[in-house]
């Protein structure tokens, strides 16, 4: 068999609008499991955010793996050992605070099961609790909150406005840690080096995978270096024209079971 292991994103890819794994994606991934490809799943969201996909496609069953917050850590789902994880440092966190200060938008991270956050009451982080089935926890400082550095921060605000900072962020900060958004209005804060490329690398080299093994599902900013470093990347319909570019394929939507659709025919 030609491809050995698939990487998928969640929102956007894996899950439909209604954040859900369609019947049709699921049989698929469950199917091309029993045949011994290995599923991945890379998502910008943190550990608890990624666990219930895992769940539902049997990954501890089936030998897969998590790798959360864009590939930040990576974790073996069937016996839970951490084969790999990367922290920002305190000074990147202070860094990135005194930025969400100085362009007026709010600093998130994440302490265990919690979202740390200043207020509660943002739009956008409304949605990044309510996508990853986390309480917010308020706090008088995100950085003085924490007990050890996080593997990532985000910076929420409008996506227009985001799109204009982005690139005067990277330049603040660019030298000591790797920025991207992987959402419109989430731009996010990792260590430098880290991006879904760099841990599918990781992970295959520990394997003995050869990278024109590996197949990649993505619709978002995020995804790009995944689709771009895969033997087979492949950008959803509903992605932005920037992902699809960087693909070798694109598949149907998200809404319309574009990953079986992808599936059954490359390994058919």
């Amino acid at each position: 068999m030609k491809y050995k292991i698939i990487f998928l994103d969640i929102d956007g890819t894996l899950t439909n609008s209604q954040k859900v794994i369609t019947p049709k994606t699921k049989e698929a991934l469950i199917s091309i499991q029993k045949k011994g490809v290995i599923v991945a799943i890379a998502s910008g969201r943190p550990d608890k955010g990624v666990i219930p996909c895992a769940e539902e496609l049997n990954l501890s069953e089936y030998g897969g793996y998590i790798l959360p917050y864009n590939g930040g850590k990576i974790i073996n789902y069937k016996t839970k050992e951490k084969v790999y994880q990367n922290n920002l440092t305190f000074d990147t966190v202070h860094e990135a605070y005194k930025l969400s200060k100085k362009y007026n938008v709010e600093l998130i991270t994440y302490d265990e099961d919690k979202i740390l956050a200043e207020t509660d009451n943002n739009k956008y982080l409304e949605i990044e609790s309510r996508i990853n089935k986390m309480d917010v926890l308020k706090v008088e400082s995100v950085p003085d909150s924490l007990k050890e550095a996080p593997v990532k921060c985000l910076l929420l605000g409008d996506g227009d406005y985001m799109g204009s900072i982005e690139p005067e962020i990277k330049e603040l900060i660019g030298h000591q840690a790797n920025v991207f958004r992987s959402e419109p209005f989430f731009l996010e804060i990792m260590p430098k080096g880290i991006d879904k490329a760099a841990s599918i690398r990781h992970l295959i080299e520990k394997l003995g995978i050869r990278r024109e093994e590996t197949m990649a599902f993505g619709d978002g900013y995020n995804d790009m270096s995944m689709l771009e470093y895969a033997g087979m990347g492949i950008a959803m319909s509903n992605g932005c024209d920037q992902t699809k570019a960087a693909a070798d394929y694109i598949c149907d939507s998200n809404d319309n079971d574009g990953i079986a659709q992808a599936i059954d025919k490359m390994f058919s």
